[in-house]
């Protein structure tokens, strides 16, 4: 009897002696998801959930769970670390509910394809957005919701986009890549293609809205370009990769880090100054 009793007391110390090896693997393998700000103009931040700070250049934050917010007449650039680009117009505020990220191989070369599979879900409450992405990885998802609809950005393309809320609308334009849109109380979607812009307009309470698409009307071409662009540039002077530290108190033994790209030669692009001047 005692050794019967004393064999199950084995089993289960092993058993739990390998789950326990099994999480703190797992953690080590598994560092927090992050985004850098590349470019900040007037006043921005962005809500923790502990606390409210505000975003300076080349500050780097956990990313899953926070609100970035850019007030009037100020706007910013951040950089996620699964290489997203993203754009924030005046007046804009994101929330990132969820952003999981595979672990990735260290010293990547290439810095065109997301470096791992990820999952993205934002709600883009107010404001407009340009982003940029390269290749995502098969199984990556990217959606973006806002208070009209949602916006699927599929995975294994080069993204180019612009997301723009109104009381009533919102706006898409795709420049690059392929999205599925799908409005409130919708059972179906639309596809958008490269060269199309389309308006998910509400129609009152419990009302399914109409989704209209059409090509990108020269008028506005220029401006959302701008946006777009501005994602695109902040891509080009950063990337993440994997350092090695310590074993801490919560298991983790690597993180994600930002490496800084050296800038472009002289007359090769543009300097930044502000939304009208940036181009494709």
């Amino acid at each position: 009897m005692k050794a019967m009793v004393l064999a199950r007391f084995s089993a289960l110390l092993v058993l739990s002696t390998g789950v326990a090896f099994a999480q703190t693997t797992s953690k080590r393998k598994s560092p927090t998801s992050k985004f850098y700000v590349a470019e900040v103009k007037g006043f921005s931040q962005v809500n923790t959930g502990e606390k409210i700070e505000d975003l300076t250049e080349k500050s780097v934050f956990d990313a899953e769970g926070t609100v970035i917010e850019t007030k009037l007449e100020s706007d910013n650039a951040l950089v996620m670390s699964n290489g997203t680009g993203i754009y924030f117009a005046p007046d804009t505020k994101l929330a990132v509910k969820r952003f999981l990220q595979e672990p990735f191989t260290p010293n990547r070369t290439d810095l065109e394809s997301e470096p791992s599979m990820s999952q993205t879900k934002t709600m883009l409450s107010r404001g407009s957005v340009g982003l940029c992405s390269g290749k995502l990885v098969a199984g990556s998802s990217m959606i973006y919701d806002t208070p009209h609809g949602s916006i699927n950005i599929l995975s294994q393309n080069t993204q180019k986009l612009a997301i723009e809320i109104s009381d009533t609308t919102t706006t898409i334009t795709l420049f690059e890549g392929s999205v599925t849109l799908r409005g409130d109380n919708m059972a179906g979607g639309e596809s958008l293609q490269p060269g199309q812009q389309a308006v998910i307009r509400s129609r009152g309470l419990n009302q399914p809205p109409e989704i209209t698409i059409g090509t990108i009307p020269d008028d506005q071409r220029e401006r959302i370009e701008d946006m777009v662009n501005g994602a695109c540039q902040a891509r080009k002077k950063v990337y993440f990769d994997v350092a090695e530290r310590e074993l801490g108190i919560d298991g983790a033994s690597s993180d994600l880090v930002p490496i800084d790209l050296a800038p472009p030669a002289p007359g090769e692009i543009g300097t930044i100054v502000s939304p009208s001047r940036r181009r494709f």
